[in-house]
């Protein structure tokens, strides 16, 4: 993978953070770095995924994105649940 390929994934990852903290609402607590970080995670694990499925035929997938989308939700939502509370004083 190039930098360019990796710079993509970076700004895909966060756009498929945002999008699986969209779909997976719940607490609020979680930092957005974390949500970004997990929208990464799930941007490589979703093109590994349909790649590892051969859904890939170079360029646009809708699988890959659906993959993405689906593992970003999940990934935020375990996240949120395991982040810990901030209390008010």
């Amino acid at each position: 993978m190039t930098i360019g390929g990796l710079a993509a994934a970076a700004v895909l990852g966060t756009a498929v953070g945002v999008l699986g903290r969209l779909i997976a609402s719940g607490r609020e607590g979680m930092p957005v770095w974390l949500t970004i970080g997990a929208g990464v995670v799930a941007a490589f694990a979703g093109t590994g995924l349909a790649e590892l499925f051969g859904l890939t035929e170079g360029g646009w997938s809708l699988w890959e994105t659906v993959f993405q989308l689906v593992l970003a939700a999940v990934g935020v939502f375990l996240v949120a649940a395991c982040w810990p509370k901030r209390t008010r004083s």
